[in-house]
Parts: C-alpha cells; sequence; structure tokens
C-alpha cells in the first residue's frame, strides 16, 4: 500500500521541479523519513532481543527481519534514482546564500514615503552637528531597525536633502550587503569620487587610493545594509577613511544592533514601526494609482483592513499595494483579506516570494546553518501556515500582534519538534494548547519558554513520545498535571524561572529515563518522593529540603539522592537542617562530575556534624556555603585541591577560617557577612617563621594562594586585624633564608563594609593589583586616602583604585 503512494507522489515533485528549482535535499529528507522510522524501529526490536532470556533461539529470526527491512529501504532508494535518471533531474548542492542580495542606490521618490519626518529630521541633524570625536576621526551614525522597516528609505531622504547636499564637498553612496566585500567597497567609493572605476585589483593598493581621494575632503558615507560582526573586516577598510576633514560623517543601515556597536557608532537611532495611518497612505498611494473615483471608494474600506496588517512595515505596504494594483473586483480584494496574505497558493505567489520573502529572508540567511537545517525544508510552508503536512520540526516566533494560534498546525500529525517564541501575553496559546496536544501526538519536542500558559493542559500524558519539554521562564505557570508523569520517554523537563509553580508532579519518580531535570529560580517549596528511582539523571540544578510543614509526608529527604551518582555540573542543596543521618546517606562525594556545589542552610543552622557530613567529590571547582551557624568549617574544605572558586556567604558564627591559602589553585574567594575578627596565618596555610623546623643552612619556601586572582571581602563588621608576616619576601638571616610567596596572582581586592580593619598586609600591598576597592570602611579610607593618607603611597602604583564613604 505504502509502496504504491510513492511513484505518484514521487511524479507531483518532479513536476513541480520542472517548473522551479527544487533542492535535492528536501525530496531526499521526504523520501528517508521512513528509513528514520525504520531504524528507530530496528532499535528497538534489538534492544527487545538483547534483553530477552531467548536471544538464542530468536537471533536468526531477527536478523532476518532486519535484513529484510534495509533490503526494502535499499529498493526504495535505488527506484528515486532510477526516477532521477528517467526524468533528467539534476542534484544541485545549497549553498549558504542562495537568494541575490537586493541593492539598493541613493534614488528615491520623497512622493512615496509617509511617516518619517521627524525621523530625518533628526538624521540630518546629527549629520551637520559638530563633530563630537578628535579632529581627524569620523562620527558614525547607525540606523538600526528590522527588515522592511525603512531604514534605507530614511537614509536616502537624509543623503538627498538640499542641507546635507550643500555641508558635504563628497557624498558617497554603497550598498554593503553580505558577505562584506571590502575590495568592492573600495572600488564602489573611489568610482564615485573619481567618476570611473579604477583600474586596480588589491585591497592594499585600493584602500591607499581611497585615502589619497578623500584627505582632507568633508564626505559623507552612506554604507548600506551591513551585516557583518567580524570587527576584522571593518578593522581594514576604517583606516582609509581616518584622513577626511573634520565633519564627515559615516551613515550605517543595519539590522543588528551588535553591527552597529563594532562599528563604534557615536549615535544609534532605533527606526520604529510606522502607524496603521501611515501604512495605509502608503498601500493606498500604490494600490489605487490610476484607478477611477468608483473603484477607489468601492474598495476603500477592504484596502484599509488590508493594510493594517502590515504590521507597521512600510516596505510590506508597498508590496501589497503593488500587489493589488492587478486587482480590479471586490471579490479580489475580499479574496486576499480572508487568505491573509500569508496563503500563497490563493496570491500572486511570485510577486510574494520575490518583493517580500527575498528582502526578508535575508534574516533567515543570517543564522547559523546548524539552525536553518532545522526548519529550512519547509520553511516556505511552515511561514505561510499551509501543507504543514510533512512538516517535522516548526519554530514559530510570534510578532508584534499575533492573536491567534495558526489552525493549520493541526495538520501537521507528523510533527517532532514545536518551538514557540516570543508568546509572553498571548492568552490564545492557553487555549489552544490542549486541542493541539491531542492533534500532535508524534512530538518530541515541545519547546514553551517565556509563554504566558497559567497550566499545562492533562491530555500532554497521551504524547507518549516527548523527550524534551521546556517551560522556562512560564512565570504564570501555578501547577503540572499528574498526567505528565505518563510520559514514559521523557528526558529532559525545564521550569526554570517559573516562580508561580510551587510543587513537581508527585508522581515524577515515574519518570525514569528523565536526564535534565531544571527547578532552580522556580517556586518550588520541596522535592517529591520516589526522586531517587530517577538514576538516569545527569542534571539537577537544585534540591529543596521540606521544612516540615503540610509538605512533609509527601516531601523527599536528601537519602534519596544516594543512587543519583550521574548528576553532573551545578547542584544547589536548600534549607539544610538536621537529619544528619539522612544527609550522610546522600554520599554527594561519590558524584563525581559534580563541579558545583551550593550548600544554602537553614537560616543559623548550628549543628556542625552536618556539614561534615556533606562532604563533595575532590574534584569539585565551585563551594558555596550560605546561611551556616557553626564557629568551625569542615576539615574537607582543604582537600579540595581542584577548587577554583569559594564563597562563603552569611556565616555569622565563624570564629577561625580553615587554611585556604593552601589551595592550590583557587582563583577567586569571597566572604560575605562572615564573623572572624582576625585574619593570620592559620589563613594563609602557613606557620609563623620564627616557629618553622628550619635547619640552618636551608631555604624555606612559604607560599600561599598561588593561584588567586579575586578577593572579595564584605561585611565583615567584626574583622580588626589582617596580619602580615615578619619575614617578607627575600629577607635572609645569618642561619636561613626563608622565601614567601603569597598571592603571586592577585588583580582584584574589593573590601566593603569593614569598619574596624585597620591596616592591609604588605604581602597584598606588594601583589600584582590591577584594581582596588575600599568602600565603607572608614580606617582604611583614611589610610590610603589619595595623596593625604600615610600609607598611599603603597598603592599609588594600582592602576585602577576607588576609595569612597558608600
Amino acid at each position: 500500500m505504502a509502496d504504491a503512494l510513492v511513484s505518484p507522489i514521487l511524479e507531483l515533485l518532479i513536476k513541480i521541479g520542472a517548473q522551479q528549482k527544487l533542492n535535492h535535499y528536501a525530496i531526499l529528507t521526504w523520501k528517508t523519513g521512513d528509513a528514520e522510522e525504520n531504524i528507530h524501529n530496528q532499535q528497538k526490536i534489538r534492544c527487545s532481543f538483547l534483553g530477552s532470556p531467548c536471544f538464542g533461539c530468536n537471533q536468526v529470526v531477527q536478523r532476518r527481519d532486519i535484513a529484510l527491512k534495509i533490503k526494502a529501504v535499499s529498493e526504495k532508494l535505488d527506484e528515486i534514482a532510477k526516477e532521477k535518471a528517467r526524468h533528467g533531474f539534476e542534484l544541485y548542492k545549497a549553498t549558504d546564500h542562495e537568494l541575490p542580495r537586493l541593492s539598493s542606490t541613493s534614488l528615491v521618490d520623497d512622493s512615496s514615503v509617509c511617516g518619517r519626518d521627524d525621523e530625518k529630521k533628526i538624521v540630518v541633524s546629527k549629520l551637520l552637528a559638530e563633530s563630537s570625536q578628535g579632529a581627524r576621526d569620523v562620527d558614525v551614525i547607525s540606523l538600526v531597525g528590522l527588515g522592511g522597516i525603512g531604514k534605507t528609505t530614511l537614509a536616502q531622504l537624509a543623503f538627498n536633502d538640499a542641507e546635507v547636499t550643500d555641508h558635504f564637498e563628497k557624498k558617497i553612496w554603497v550598498c554593503v550587503s553580505e558577505p562584506f566585500d571590502e575590495v568592492r567597497i573600495a572600488k564602489s567609493i573611489l568610482e564615485q569620487l573619481e567618476g570611473s572605476t579604477p583600474n586596480l585589483a588589491g585591497l592594499q593598493s585600493l584602500l591607499q587610493r581611497v585615502s589619497q581621494s578623500i584627505d582632507g575632503i568633508r564626505v559623507l558615507l552612506v554604507l548600506d545594509d551591513v551585516w557583518t560582526e567580524d570587527h576584522r573586516q571593518w578593522e581594514r577598510l576604517k583606516p582609509s577613511l581616518a584622513g577626511c576633514a573634520r565633519g564627515s560623517r559615516i551613515l550605517v543601515t543595519t539590522r543588528k544592533g551588535a553591527v552597529a556597536k563594532m562599528m563604534g557608532t557615536n549615535h544609534r537611532i532605533d527606526i520604529k514601526t510606522l502607524s496603521d495611518d501611515a501604512c495605509r497612505s502608503i498601500f493606498n498611494h500604490v494600490a489605487f494609482h490610476e484607478r477611477s473615483k468608483d473603484e477607489c471608494e468601492r474598495l476603500t474600506d477592504i484596502g484599509n483592513k488590508i493594510a493594517n496588517k502590515c504590521k507597521g512595515l512600510p516596505l510590506v505596504a508597498k508590496v501589497l499595494g503593488a500587489l493589488m494594483q492587478s486587482k480590479r473586483t471586490r471579490e479580489e480584494w475580499e479574496d486576499v483579506l480572508s487568505s491573509e496574505l500569508w496563503r500563497l497558493d490563493e496570491v500572486d505567489k511570485d510577486q510574494v516570494e520575490k518583493k517580500i520573502f527575498q528582502p526578508l529572508l535575508l534574516s533567515y540567511y543570517d543564522l547559523p546553518s546548524v539552525v536553518r537545517r532545522l526548519d529550512g525544508n519547509n520553511l516556505g510552508e511552515a511561514t505561510v501556515e499551509t501543507s504543514f503536512e510533512r512538516v517535522r520540526h516548526l519554530s514559530m516566533m510570534m510578532l508584534l500582534r499575533e492573536t491567534s494560534f495558526p489552525s493549520s498546525i493541526h495538520k501537521a500529525k507528523g510533527l517532532r519538534s514545536l518551538l514557540i517564541v516570543n508568546s509572553i501575553g498571548d492568552p490564545w496559546l492557553g487555549a489552544a494548547l490542549p486541542d493541539a496536544i491531542k492533534q500532535l501526538t508524534c512530538i518530541r519536542s515541545l519547546e514553551l519558554s517565556g509563554s504566558s500558559i497559567k497550566e499545562i493542559p492533562k491530555e500532554v500524558g497521551k504524547l507518549i513520545h516527548l523527550r524534551h519539554l521546556n517551560l522556562e521562564s512560564c512565570r504564570e505557570l501555578v501547577s503540572l498535571p499528574e498526567t505528565m508523569c505518563d510520559l514514559c520517554n521523557l528526558q529532559s523537563l525545564d521550569v526554570f524561572r517559573c516562580s508561580s509553580l510551587k510543587e513537581l508532579p508527585l508522581a515524577i519518580g515515574k519518570l525514569i529515563k528523565l536526564r535534565h531535570l531544571r527547578i532552580d529560580s522556580s517556586g518550588v517549596a520541596f522535592m517529591p518522593k520516589g526522586i531517587e528511582r530517577l538514576t538516569c539523571l545527569r542534571t539537577l540544578d537544585c534540591f529543596i529540603v521540606c521544612g516540615g510543614g503540610e509538605n512533609e509526608s509527601k516531601a523527599a529527604n536528601l537519602r534519596e539522592l544516594k543512587n543519583l551518582d550521574h548528576i553532573g555540573g551545578r547542584l544547589e542543596i536548600r534549607n539544610l537542617q538536621g537529619g544528619i543521618e539522612e544527609a550522610a546517606e546522600a554520599q554527594l562525594k561519590n558524584k563525581k562530575r559534580l563541579l558545583c556545589l551550593e550548600l544554602g542552610f537553614c537560616v543559623n543552622h548550628e549543628d556542625g556534624i552536618l556539614i561534615e557530613v556533606l562532604q563533595p567529590p575532590s574534584d569539585l571547582e565551585k563551594l558555596s556555603i550560605c546561611r551556616y551557624g557553626g564557629i568551625v568549617l569542615p576539615n574537607w574544605m582543604v582537600a579540595l585541591t581542584r577548587l577554583q572558586e569559594l564563597q562563603l556567604i552569611n556565616c555569622g558564627n565563624l570564629e577561625v577560617l580553615p587554611p585556604l591559602g593552601r589551595l592550590p589553585n583557587l582563583e577567586r574567594l569571597v566572604l560575605v557577612k562572615v564573623g572572624v575578627r582576625r585574619l593570620d596565618a592559620g589563613f594563609l596555610g602557613i606557620e609563623e617563621v620564627e616557629n618553622a623546623n628550619i635547619n640552618e643552612g636551608e631555604i624555606a619556601r612559604v607560599t600561599a594562594f598561588l593561584k588567586l586572582k579575586t578577593l572579595w571581602i564584605e561585611d565583615l563588621r567584626e574583622l580588626e586585624e589582617w596580619d602580615g608576616i615578619e619575614r617578607r619576601v627575600g629577607e635572609e638571616d645569618a642561619t636561613t633564608t626563608s622565601i614567601f610567596i603569597i598571592m603571586p596572582q592577585l588583580q582584584r581586592l574589593i573590601i566593603h563594609g569593614c569598619p574596624l580593619l585597620r591596616a592591609l598586609p604588605d604581602y597584598v600591598l606588594a601583589a600584582p593589583l590591577q584594581e582596588l576597592y575600599l568602600t565603607a570602611s572608614p580606617n582604611l579610607r583614611k589610610r590610603y586616602e589619595k595623596e593625604k593618607g600615610e600609607d598611599w603611597h603603597k598603592i599609588s602604583h594600582i592602576q585602577n583604585v576607588s576609595i569612597s564613604k558608600l
């Protein structure tokens, strides 16, 4: 039955291909969809008999079955090759930029422009104003906005303004587009400066000629439609423009703010969409050109409705107007209105594709190729809400004032991935989602991040193929249905920043294939029982210990972390208190893939034994301890030899710090609201020299904080003394030599809110500091005040010093 359908469909594709270029990749993707399913089925078969106790009996039968399936796929591919040869089909490989870039010129029809008077005045004033740069530099003005919004038109209006023409000795217009070709740009500049195309080929000689031609001349250079963010390309061209006279300007148009920044923009002007009235004026100017008064009266009301669909984009208004010029009857206009233009089979497809999609698809071709491949096969179909049947991966960006969910999406029965972007504030999504879920039964990846949905419909449990569900930043989401736990293939669940979500589904332990669970910054108050069954977890960013109350009976404790030894990356444990045996059974030290651990205690919990049993793996790179109420830190801390960052925050009862200077890879140390009164040699991890056991004649090499680059000390209200060392670098006596190497890479020191601290140790001031910030620390401010403090000379060499009261 399936084979009987192949030939007619292929014939249809070939007929289409005879009329227009057809990328072979589209056909191959459609055809190999069956092969993909076959491979998936084979994998399931293989798994089933490999785990079967009667594997030996069934092996031959199963291998034969697989061989037959592979043979069938091969025969279908051979059939495609034969059909290709019979019809003379030629395969070609799609290039990165198939659509030709449309060139612009400086010419403009003023009568067709509407609604840009204010913006024109702003641009002209910037062009005529005094230069804000040095005498030999050129101000750069950038017009930034969406494709089709009118950046080029605005630049043309300013370029042709009478005052601008009188102000500049030379005006040059270059359509840059993509790629950014320095040779072509230089030739275009020279052609307009000298009146002829230079007979030069090398970039170096061209740029030298440009520099000579504009030397001492006040120039206006327009670079229209710039796309590249590669500063190297701009830096090669820029020096040749530096010799022009003061008051010269470069006017850039681009869709990307990053381009404006890269080009060193002095004045950025963001172009806004036009009002509906302005769009109607542009549309009417084109659509009703040379029509009789009766025709205009008969069609004006429909025309206004069509023009309102322009979303404030003048290019769309012009193209729509040109499209309607050839349509004479009211019925034809109503057809376009009801089709909402985007159903290309109901309107003039060639005009729409060439005039709208060609310029606007430049944004599509600027995407990385890996992103383009997701929807490239069906881009036209997905964009115009038609022919969804064969769409597998769909991204939808809800632009401007979208009000409804495309009804045609329900036709995409085989849809595997659905990404809905920018749906914040769109109430229709929540209403449409249940029905969409019922239809899209093959969905494997569903992305709804940032949407305004309040709940996930219970029908989601029927999406048995769903592997990835992303609900990040759905801030109004209040609940997840228990039916979600029927998603036996779910591998990732993301509720990051779902601030209204109070709990996870209680049966979450059923999701035994779950590999990634993100819940940080959500409103989730506890972890449900049964999470210990999620032994495939690779990512668990947060574990919340229940603090008792109504949730205690359904909450998991730390013991349930015991079997989750594959979790890696970052883990935060919140609300730590009591439960020492349970914490010990969590066996954090066995989680070898953990790189970052954050331990957040219930306010000022004093149990030092609890923190001892929470020993992390020795390969940990970042550790944060918050609200710990004990007086000493655990012994295991100095064993973390790969630790790169340590944060101790709100540990107000701490009386002494461990020998942190012994951590050989520590690069960043943050101490906030810690109760210590003194930082002594024990903090460095070294003994005082006079107590050290050094034999006569030996050299003692004493090191601490060898890789520390940033030291942040904030709100240590009790800190009074920061001890130095008695023998500094290179000091000797008659019997021994001691060499101290303390913080040899320290670059940044921040001290805030230490009112009792009187001085900084010399070994800190001898470090290669590049930044020093002393705030809200009156004793230090007085001691190191610029040119007045007694120890100002000790810090005067530091490049960036900031000392303030607050």
